[in-house]
């Protein structure tokens, strides 16, 4: 496989699935509005409304009798005709948060509704998920490592370490954690940003980067309790490679092109 002329410096896979993409998902998989049942299937479908992620369509079936409600509104998609409605629970309502795909739509879409993810609170099995659906095509691994890793910035070293932690997360650079020990804070100052990842959990700090020629937004940030599949992350600090200087072993990195820069 070859790397696109117009993005050389790209040193990562790909996502592996495209827009319109719809799979099957062997996950039971719930949607609740204040702890009240929206749906509750083992029938879910994956489609690919973006590249990065799906998002989980319901047959509409196995959604709760009386919850939905047809607001007399049509979207057309590529993948088929949808009517827009709404959710009504006792106690709470939800406009226009769902589309559901009629007969016209693409194998795998007719007969199922999308919901707005931010309208419900998500379950896998048992385990909640948050921001977005985890992607089956995405695997994330936490590796420890003793690379020679050195972060700057116009020749101001931020970070340098030879035991960092290496995160692989498909479609992105390789993200490299670092102990606070080998880091310099000197030029970075906490921000009040926060990030939320399915993959990796709750950011529990950014800093940005101040110095007398530089001004840079959120370089940096950690994740204090991150989920357990990437447990070996926990409280160390990760720099974007889009927004700094990135030395391996003592090779510079390009600095790769991503929807975060």
């Amino acid at each position: 496989m070859t790397v696109e002329a117009e993005d050389p410096g790209r040193d990562f896979p790909r996502m592996a699935a495209v827009p319109g993409r719809v799979e099957p998902c062997p996950r039971r998989v719930r949607g609740l509005v204040d702890g009240v049942l929206v749906f509750d299937t083992t029938r879910a479908r994956y489609v690919w409304e973006v590249p990065y992620y799906p998002q989980y369509y319901v047959p509409v079936d196995d959604v709760a009798a009386g919850v939905l409600v047809d607001e007399g509104r049509e979207q057309r998609r590529p993948w088929g005709t949808a009517g827009v409605h709404g959710l009504s629970l006792p106690g709470a309502t939800r406009p226009s948060a769902a589309r559901v795909y009629g007969t016209d739509a693409v194998d795998g879409v007719a007969g199922t509704a999308g919901f707005d993810f931010d309208a419900l609170d998500w379950f896998e099995e048992d385990e909640p998920i948050i921001a977005h659906p985890r992607n089956p095509y995405v695997r994330v691994d936490a590796l420890r490592s003793h690379r020679h890793v050195v972060v700057a910035r116009d020749g101001r070293v931020l970070a340098d370490t030879t035991s960092p932690v290496l995160l692989f997360e498909t479609g992105l650079p390789t993200r490299y954690y670092i102990d606070r020990t080998d880091v310099d804070f000197t030029h970075l100052r906490p921000s009040d940003t926060t990030s939320t990842c399915p993959y990796k959990g709750v950011t529990s700090g950014y800093w940005s980067l101040e110095t007398p020629a530089v001004s840079e937004a959120d370089v940096a940030w950690a994740y204090a309790r991150p989920h357990r599949q990437v447990d070996p992350i926990a409280d160390l600090i990760a720099f974007y490679n889009e927004k700094l200087d990135v030395t391996v072993d003592g090779r510079p990195l390009p600095r790769p092109h991503t929807h975060f820069r």
